[in-house]
């Protein structure tokens, strides 16, 4: 049985760090231009450098989103972008276009090219296609059942690979190929500018009414009719591994430490286990579960691995996020005392008690017994985001453990 790659976002050097600790085989990046997700923080190229030397030293792969539908005034940008990116050396570049893979083949031929979903990737006769010009894999679209995939790898060389999305937001529009946002703004969701018109909520207006706007009421919040349920698969890993996918993808390239360390230790431990012993995973499917819907989330589908949803099951639905905790940051040293420093991130005070997330799966519940600022000085709480803190837990904490509360589960 080969065990599958677990391919996890990351949406800052901090958080490629987080990835990398709480499981990832590799991480996925953009850099500062040519990724669909301008509105990330991204990395610049030196953090770029620290990313690939960090994630290297653990035997954990980078790969660069370049993956915008490219126009005429993109190219020679591309080929400076790629001249840059052969020096830094990151282990992929993930590509949608074919002007730009061409581009990435002539200049940086030593690093890997795989094919973007947003490439509209089907069927396997475009996957050959990909594999006679040089690409090493194809990332498969959202919308290929499980059936279709193992058709895929049936049909395709054993040296090409196949990476699927198994977790996290879904799209509306074929393969992320959507017009909404530069209807509705201007700002070109190809070009990496979306601004999620999708997510917003919508009422009905009836021709002879106009002005008078009616809603369409499907709870106390409204409906959020475009609005997708998120793809979780945590619960059939075997079928993943069955059908010969290479690499299993995690989205959300915007999402913060808390999200990205719960859902790759998660699945870090639901792939090992499956691999090691069929019944080992079984006997852990409630604690999968029960992990994976600690970080925000919205409701979960298994999308169109097994075909397309049908009234019973269907994706789009009145769909708000749910939050069961809140991120209050990240340890980053620790002293002889027994403190951990963090920058905070949501405020918490003295007497609370919170958990400490680690990479191994477990989570330490304490007592905040102690908080102090970077002068010294005593605190009762750390109201203001960003403070640098010595915090006494109680407890031995290390460096990349994730401190947490849990809360009443609720809808934002």
């Amino acid at each position: 049985m080969k065990k599958p790659e677990l391919l996890v976002p990351a949406s800052s050097l901090e958080v490629l760090k987080v990835a990398v600790v709480f499981g990832a085989d590799a991480v996925y990046i953009g850099g500062e231009a040519f990724g669909l997700r301008a509105k990330a923080k991204n990395f610049s190229p030196e953090e770029m450098r620290e990313g690939i030397r960090f994630a290297h030293e653990h035997g954990v792969k980078v790969y660069v989103t370049a993956n915008i539908l490219a126009h005429n005034r993109d190219l020679p940008q591309v080929e400076e972008y790629f001249r840059q990116l052969k020096e830094i050396g990151p282990d992929a570049l993930i590509i949608a276009d074919p002007a730009v893979f061409m581009l990435a083949k002539k200049i940086c031929p030593n690093i890997e090219r795989h094919i973007s979903t947003q490439a509209n990737n089907t069927n396997y006769g475009t996957y050959l296609f990909w594999h006679e010009l040089g690409a090493k894999r194809v990332v498969s679209a959202r919308e290929l059942s499980l059936e279709e995939i193992k058709e895929i790898r049936r049909r395709i060389p054993a040296d090409m690979e196949i990476e699927t999305f198994v977790h996290g937001a879904m799209c509306i529009s074929y393969s992320g190929r959507c017009l909404l946002s530069s209807f509705f703004t201007g700002r070109d969701a190809n070009q990496g500018a979306c601004t999620h018109p999708c997510r917003w909520k919508y009422y009905v207006m009836e021709e002879q009414r106009p002005g008078e706007y009616l809603p369409v009421f499907e709870n106390e919040r409204g409906t959020y009719i475009f609005n997708s349920k998120d793809l979780c698969m945590i619960e059939h890993i075997p079928d993943l591994v069955q059908a010969g996918i290479d690499s299993l993808k995690i989205e959300g390239r915007m999402k913060t430490a808390l999200y990205v360390a719960t859902v790759a230790r998660t699945y870090r431990r639901a792939i090992d286990d499956y691999c090691e012993d069929p019944a080992l995973y079984e006997k852990n499917l409630d604690w999968y579960r029960s992990q994976i819907s600690n970080c925000t989330y919205r409701q979960f589908t298994t999308g169109f691995f097994y075909g397309k949803p049908d009234e019973n099951s269907q994706i789009y639905d009145s769909n708000t996020y749910f939050r069961d905790y809140t991120f209050l940051g990240i340890v980053e040293e620790t002293d002889q005392a027994g403190r951990c420093h963090i920058h905070q991130k949501n405020k918490f005070s003295v007497g609370e008690e919170i958990e400490v997330m680690k990479p191994d799966g477990s989570n330490v519940r304490t007592v905040v017994k102690g908080i102090v600022d970077e002068e010294g000085n005593a605190m009762e709480s750390a109201p203001h985001p960003q403070q640098s803190l010595w915090i006494d837990l109680g407890t031995v904490t290390a460096r990349f453990d994730i401190l947490r509360r849990e809360e009443a589960s609720a809808q934002l």
